[in-house]
């Protein structure tokens, strides 16, 4: 007889599929408010070098994307989440391992940033292979439904994980809270092994990267704006409510994967309905507010509304705006594209890191939002141009 998950329907796959990413990204969403304090607090190490031990693990990411669309593409997206998964284990391990030297806070360190780029290479994988999957479970017609589900699962395992992970940082130390984190995926890996898979497309022609990039930059470069906001709160949000003594820091991630989650539950289906472009304007006209009310926050509860518009601003965007994606290129070039799109992404979640980390140390945490905020008006901006663009080649 077969596995009964061999004769579900495809809707009921991709969302079995959803939940295993919604478990397994648990184990980026706890370290991401955790590695902060432990850089900064058990190491001793500037804001810089926290904000580098957090967005490095997306700059490996970014590194990595091609890798994982190729694999996916050639290989099956099957492959690519089991290989992702393996990678967060191992990625998780080894920042348990750097939780056990806070003495020598530069060996920590080092091995730390080894784990974050293992993690970084495990989410590349993942990610894209997610996407491909599910969009070849229910075809690239719903394609929007796939990316709404996948950020969905990824911003509901951030609002649960931002607020566990320093709960389980202040009872367990940083090498517990990682040991839980290397479970999750470890999980997920035994979920998808009997998940039928989608076929593979080896042995096509592909053009190179680049010129799958030259397609799309425009478009990916407003997930990059959009993106930097998320980071800021990712990374800043927990040392700015310590530094203004306030309580609840966990509660920033929360705040902002409810706002995400509930866009994407209750307005999935505006891009089908008004426009991808439409959306995209508005979401970013959101999330500008938001990150300026979290700039100038006087006191906690506004920086946590400020948090949740961010959320509500930055959901949608990155389904909107992939779904032209999915449609502009072949089947067999599906994970090479949604690869090169979400590099965008990436590389707002990898530089900010750093640079905020210097920002704050020279001018405070808050003006970290203030960024975030000027960036999600230069993406409006250029949203507003391509709508414009569109029209007039519409027009023509």
């Amino acid at each position: 007889m077969a596995f009964p998950l061999m004769r579900a329907a495809p809707p009921a796959r991709l969302l079995l599929l959803t939940a295993i990413l919604l478990i397994s990204y648990l184990c980026v969403a706890l370290s991401l408010p955790v590695i902060p304090v432990f850089v900064t607090g058990s190491l001793g190490l500037s804001n810089a070098l926290a904000g580098l031990a957090v967005g490095i693990a997306f700059l490996s990411t970014i590194l990595t994307r091609a890798y994982a669309g190729g694999l996916s593409d050639e290989r099956g997206p099957k492959v690519a989440v089991a290989r992702g998964l393996f990678f967060y284990v191992a990625g998780a391990l080894a920042s348990m391992a750097a939780g056990l030297l806070p003495e020598a806070p530069w060996s920590a360190f080092t091995i730390l940033v080894g784990g974050r780029l293992l993690l970084g290479l495990g989410e590349s994988l993942v990610a894209v292979g997610v996407i491909a999957w599910g969009v070849g479970i229910v075809g690239p017609a719903a394609a929007g439904k796939v990316l709404s589900l996948v950020g969905a699962a990824i911003y509901g395992a951030l609002a649960i994980g931002g607020p566990l992970g320093l709960v389980l940082f202040a009872r367990l130390g940083f090498a517990g809270t990682m040991a839980v984190s290397a479970v999750l995926p470890a999980v997920g890996l035994l979920a998808i092994w009997r998940l039928p898979s989608v076929a593979a497309h080896p042995g096509r022609e592909r053009p190179s990267f680049t010129s799958v990039i030259s397609r799309i930059w425009l478009h990916g470069s407003v997930v990059c704006l959009q993106g930097i906001g998320f980071a800021a709160i990712g990374a800043f949000f927990a040392l700015h409510f310590r530094d203004q003594h306030w309580s609840h820091a966990g509660l920033g991630l929360t705040a902002f994967g409810v706002g995400f989650v509930l866009m994407r539950l209750l307005f999935g289906h505006l891009p089908d309905r008004i426009g991808d472009l439409p959306v995209a304007i508005g979401s970013l006209a959101m999330e500008t507010v938001g990150q300026l009310l979290i700039w100038g926050a006087g006191e906690p509860a506004f920086a946590l509304a400020g948090a949740f518009l961010t959320g509500l601003g930055g959901s949608m965007i990155f389904p909107a705006l992939g779904r032209e994606v999915v449609h502009r290129v072949p089947p067999h070039l599906r994970g090479t594209a949604l690869g090169g799109f979400s590099a965008f992404q990436d590389l707002a979640y990898g530089l900010t890191g750093p640079f905020a980390g210097l920002l704050a140390d020279r001018a405070g945490y808050d003006s970290v939002f203030l960024t975030g905020g000027m960036a999600a008006a230069a993406g409006f901006l250029i949203a507003i141009f391509l709508r414009r663009r569109g029209a007039a080649a519409a027009a023509a």
